[in-house]
């Protein structure tokens, strides 16, 4: 019998509460355990990383690591040309795909459905596919070493168009109608309307491409030959190369991956609401 006041269900209830939290925390503990192990390991000296038993616990090199990782292997160059191509490419995409979406919802021309389809055949093409005769065209235009290279090419977003264009679409018939009749343009009409009501999806958008080109590492790895011009994924390779006495200093490349995984961080700190709303995972819509 349960006590007084508490029935059965109250105690069953409770210990559902009780058990969905400990596998949240369970699953956020794997989840976040990557990230957890790079900051530990970023911490030890070459020893400790190698020790056995493995020490799962905050070393003593912690300022040295650092150090070598930004002065020695210049982080900081290679995070600020990544900042600007990252930026650069988050925004030209965002505005690419709102006017497409835009003349894809809204206007009527021939072969409107068809040039849609034409555009999500693009996301079935795999980058590797697209890399030889892409470095072809950069080789052409003179563009090699450059960060023409690095942000023009990824300016179209099929992604970033599919996602304005469903967005638009459940907007009713009658705002567009108002609009029309108040004499609004069409890019009054965008830059009034459709944006104010898209920042949920214009948010999760930017998350995306920020995150993607951040991660980029094989174009970069082919179009730029200067250390001056590369890009973040470059440098934290360079960090795993082997020191002087043929072994890779850990210490040094995981605090290296603990710096870089800062602005993507940041970034996505700052938009997370958006980013939650605009898939669709948030309460309200």
């Amino acid at each position: 019998m349960a006590p007084k006041g508490r029935s059965v269900y109250w105690y069953r209830k409770r210990a559902a509460i009780v058990l969905t939290h400990a596998a949240l925390i369970i699953a956020a503990l794997l989840i976040s355990s990557p990230v957890l192990f790079a900051i530990i390991k970023s911490t030890q000296t070459t020893a400790q990383v190698f020790s056995y038993p493995p020490k799962f616990v905050i070393g003593t090199a912690a300022p040295e690591n650092y150090s070598i990782a930004w002065h020695n292997y210049n982080l900081g160059r290679l995070m600020l040309n990544t900042f600007i191509v990252a930026g650069a490419v988050m925004l030209g995409k965002t505005l690419l795909s709102l006017f497409a979406a835009l003349a894809l919802v809204y206007f009527d021309f021939r072969f409107k459905a068809l040039i849609f389809v034409f555009i999500l055949v693009t996301l079935m093409m795999p980058v590797p596919v697209r890399i030889v005769p892409l470095f072809d065209l950069m080789r052409k235009l003179h563009w090699g070493d450059t960060f023409w290279a690095l942000t023009i090419p990824f300016l179209a977003s099929a992604t970033g168009t599919f996602l304005f264009r469903q967005h638009f679409m459940s907007f009713p018939t009658s705002l567009v109608d108002a609009a029309r009749v108040d004499g609004v343009g069409p890019l009054r009409f965008l830059w009034q309307i459709l944006i104010p009501m898209s920042m949920n999806t214009i948010g999760a958008l930017a998350v995306i491409e920020f995150v993607y080109i951040w991660n980029q590492y094989l174009w970069p790895l082919i179009i730029i030959s200067s250390n001056r011009s590369q890009m973040i994924q470059i440098g934290l390779k360079m960090l795993t190369g082997a020191g002087p006495q043929g072994m890779v200093n850990w210490g040094v490349a995981m605090a290296g991956t603990v710096i870089t995984m800062l602005p993507p961080l940041i970034v996505f700190m700052l938009l997370q609401e958006q980013f939650m709303r605009g898939f669709a995972l948030a309460e309200e819509k």
